[in-house]
């Protein structure tokens, strides 16, 4: 039998600290530093651990204070939906419904959302569908039957169509105000609060155009309206600056796929074609795989591929390659969006307009200009 990897060591002995008890929920758990250590490994091994156990929902991130479990000792690792508290017992209810909790940008949104609400005297009733339909169908009928004041929701799978409308529409029957966040169901045309993505996948791919490169390939997630929205952009590039398009210039997947066959199927394009000299990413979580990935192949990084992804996260900042990346406003969506949802309950039948977010590319050293090899 072959011996455990490094990673996969550092990994199950943290996963036995988090499911033991060891490590309770909300308590932080040992930094970097101590956790190199601990484990005599290097620090890419310990961040690309830690960052399996944050995607999978066992730990979570705070940006500036540290990572923190999230287990229950007494839930199962596939618990439906993923979990739902309340923050305080006194006020109005506001439900708060996101497609993950624990991972990536979505900390410092509900972040957001939590300080304005528990300031005003509200309670927050949190759950996540994992960007799952039916977990969605669940999370819905648990608000419900909270008799919530108020929901702020992240859509599910938002560019599919949804068989959960009705359970938006009976929100509005009965009066209760709701906000999209992120993306929307265009089935509804509801309040929401988004970012430009359209222009996010444009200006992205521009800064790669007028560094000179012409064969740029994109990924983008195509079961939401942000992955859509980034292609769309994308490919507006393409047209704007006159460039000819290629085969297989966009490589699409689906939420199952990116976990699964996705960088499978990017390895098998650069050894099957022409080689790319940058890559669009649909964020930065994917954009961090896909360096792991062309360094594998033994490229460099932006010496070789220019990369350039989407949320400007804490991931963006994690490897020695630090990403250009569209900032999203994280903090101040989430803030935005409980002013929002508190100003609706108060001021029935008075909603406030949706916003649009304008965005920003933060350029850092995973781009630089395309340079001829000279044959």
């Amino acid at each position: 039998m072959a011996s455990k990897t490094k990673y996969n060591i550092v990994k199950e002995k943290i996963t036995d600290w988090i499911t033991s008890g060891k490590v309770k929920p909300g308590e932080k758990i040992y930094s970097e530093n101590e956790l190199v250590k601990i484990f005599g490994v290097s620090r890419h091994t310990i961040r690309q651990a830690v960052g399996d156990l944050v995607h999978e929902g066992l730990l979570y991130r705070e940006q500036g204070a540290g990572t923190f479990c999230s287990f229950k000792k007494d839930q199962t690792m596939e618990q439906t939906p993923s979990f739902i508290h309340t923050s305080n017992t006194n006020g109005k209810n506001i439900g708060v419904i996101t497609t993950y909790i624990s991972d990536y940008i979505f900390p410092s949104i509900i972040k957001g959302i939590e300080s304005h609400l528990t300031a005003q005297g509200y309670t927050l009733t949190l759950a996540c569908t994992d960007n799952d339909v039916e977990k969605e169908k669940q999370c819905l009928q648990t608000m419900l039957s909270r008799n919530i004041d108020g929901l702020i929701v992240e859509p599910t799978k938002s560019s599919q169509y949804n068989p959960n409308i009705h359970y938006y529409l009976e929100l509005e029957q009965n009066n209760i105000p709701y906000l999209m966040i992120n993306q929307f169901y265009s089935q509804l045309i509801p309040p929401h609060m988004i970012m430009n993505d359209e222009h996010g996948g444009f200006i992205a791919t521009e800064h790669l155009i007028k560094l000179g490169h012409e064969k740029i390939i994109g990924l983008f997630k195509n079961d939401d309206l942000q992955g859509v929205n980034r292609m769309q952009g994308f490919i507006r590039a393409f047209r704007e600056h006159r460039l000819p398009f290629f085969p297989e210039m966009v490589i699409s997947f689906t939420t199952e796929d990116q976990n699964n066959n996705l960088l499978e199927r990017l390895e098998n394009f650069f050894r099957t074609n022409s080689m790319p000299t940058a890559i669009v990413c649909y964020n930065d979580q994917l954009a961090l795989n896909v360096l792991n990935m062309v360094r594998r192949l033994g490229l460099r990084v932006p010496e070789d591929i220019s990369i350039v992804s989407f949320d400007d996260s804490s991931l963006a900042v994690a490897t020695d390659v630090k990403l250009t990346s569209i900032a999203h406003p994280k903090m101040e969506m989430g803030i935005e969006a409980a002013k929002w949802i508190v100003s609706a309950v108060e001021k029935k039948g008075d909603r406030p307009p949706s916003i649009v977010y304008e965005p920003n590319l933060v350029i850092r050293n995973s781009t630089a200009p395309f340079v001829k090899v000279q044959s």
